[in-house]
This record gives structure tokens, sequence and C-alpha cells, in this order.
């Protein structure tokens, strides 16, 4: 199953948005140069890790930085074996939770947790809408969470769509007696894959838990447009430890599916090619 981050639409939307993307044997290379000190190559969970290729990228781009992010243990023991270095901080969430979606409909609502189903159950009163507006999208996502965090520009919500195409929703609920946004989320579809993409919500938006209602369209939007899988695109992980996680792991833990772990994200400086 191959990763979004190796799709057409994704290249074509970090393309969109400043990188430098080249492709060879099927496998998408990702360049940014950055002024006067050369430029950093990223190649995420490829199917197959070509050093080689990587190596005379970084060449032609005077790279300062590699960042590699193998999909499984064998490619983790090669770039291991080649002097790359286990990251801290990782570029992708490196454990994550997936719903099995050629379940039917009511199997899906059975495995809920029970809070969930509640939640859902009584979000009828939430105005749910499929906004095809992008910069009412991204008004909503601000007036909800302020300066508090980071809201992409709406160029880059703009090429996410143009590169998705149908293979994208932007779903934004609020209470029927308040104008503003409480809660939305961006979701993709790639390859039988749906990811649970981005998402905001306000403190109000919190309280009375309109994202379960979101997510939920979400799943049934993907099932719908004939995906297998449901990625939450990240939870919790042990061995990359961030409390700030562990509310939203809760949150998409209660709607069942099966967890997946990746090896982490594996760098190389200009020093070390010397």
């Amino acid at each position: 199953m191959a990763d979004i981050r190796q799709s057409t639409e994704y290249a074509n939307y970090l393309a969109e948005i400043g990188w430098i993307v080249e492709k060879n044997d099927g496998v998408y290379y990702f360049i940014k140069k950055l002024p006067f000190i050369g430029s950093v190559i990223k190649n995420q969970r490829p199917e197959k890790i070509n050093l080689s290729k990587i190596e005379g990228l970084r060449k032609k781009y005077r790279a300062f930085q590699i960042i590699l992010e193998p999909k499984d243990k064998k490619q983790e023991i090669l770039v291991k074996n080649n002097g790359f270095k286990l990251s801290k901080s990782p570029y992708l969430p490196t454990k994550t939770l997936q719903l099995d979606l050629t379940l039917s409909k009511q199997k899906l609502f059975n495995n809920l947790k029970k809070d969930c189903k509640h939640e859902i159950r009584r979000s009828v009163k939430y105005c749910l809408k499929n906004i095809e507006n992008t910069k009412e999208f991204r008004n909503g996502w601000k007036k909800a969470v302020g300066l508090k965090r980071y809201v992409p520009p709406i160029s880059h919500l703009i090429a996410l769509k143009k590169s998705f195409k149908n293979n994208c929703i932007f779903l934004m609920t609020s209470l029927p007696t308040e104008v503003s946004a409480k809660s939305g989320a961006m979701f993709l579809l790639d390859g039988g894959v749906a990811y649970y993409w981005q998402a905001f919500t306000n403190k109000s938006g919190r309280k009375s838990k309109t994202q379960y209602k979101i997510v939920w369209e979400g799943i049934l939007w993907a099932k719908k447009n004939g995906a297998k899988v449901f990625d939450f695109e990240g939870i919790y992980d042990e061995r990359f430890p961030n409390k700030s996680w562990l509310g939203f792991t809760h949150f998409k833990k209660s709607f069942g599916g099966y967890e997946v772990s990746y090896p982490g994200t594996f760098t190389k400086n200009l020093l070390q090619f010397r």
C-alpha cells in the first residue's frame, strides 16, 4: 500500500507550493532550495530507497541535508547502514491508526466506542457543510484557532484542492445559532486510502464535541468513494513521546481500528557526505 506522499497528486501539490519535484523509477523526491546554504532533499516512505539516485540529487542541488523516512524495517536497516541517523523529531507521524473500510457501515458503527457513538447520535443539531470555497474554509479555521495554531496560507489550500480535485473534501460544522465555525477537517483520498489530513476546533467546539460528527462523515465519504482504508494520520508514539498528542489519540481511538508503526525519520547532513 503506497503512501500518499508518493502519489502524483501530492507531488503536484508540493510543486505548486514551491518544491522541486524529481521522479525516478516510480519514486518521488522533493527538493527545497534555501538561499545561500543549498537545499534540503526529502524522500518519504518510497517503495524503494535508491541511495545512488539520492547522492546524484545531492550533488545536483547542493543539498546540505537529506531526510529519509523509510516505510519498513528493511529500509530502516539500509539507511542506518549508510550513515543516516534517527531524528528525535520525526517529520511524519511514526504511528497511526487505520480503519478497514471494507466493513459495512453498520459494522464500522458497531466498532465505535460507546462515547463516540453517543456523540455521533447527538450531533444531528450541528450544521455540517462541504465547503467548496477555500477562502471560507480558511477563514473559519482562523476564527476557530486565532493565533494559537498555524493555519496554512490560502495558496497552499488552493493548491491542495487543485491537485486532489474530487479526492479532497473540506468539512466544517457549526451550531445553528452561531455564524463562526466550531470545527473543521480536510480529508484526502489516494490509492484506496483516505487520510484525516488536518483538523481544527475551538474551545466551544471541543466542549460540544463536533469533531466526532466531522470524522464520521469523513469516513462515510471515503467509503462511498471507494477507499478500502481510512488513515487517521498519527497517534501518540511512546518511542517519540509528545504528551500533546495524548488527547487527540484518545479521540481517534474511539473510532476503533488497528495501529500501524513506521521506523521514524533519518537524516544525514552535508558534512557526513564529505
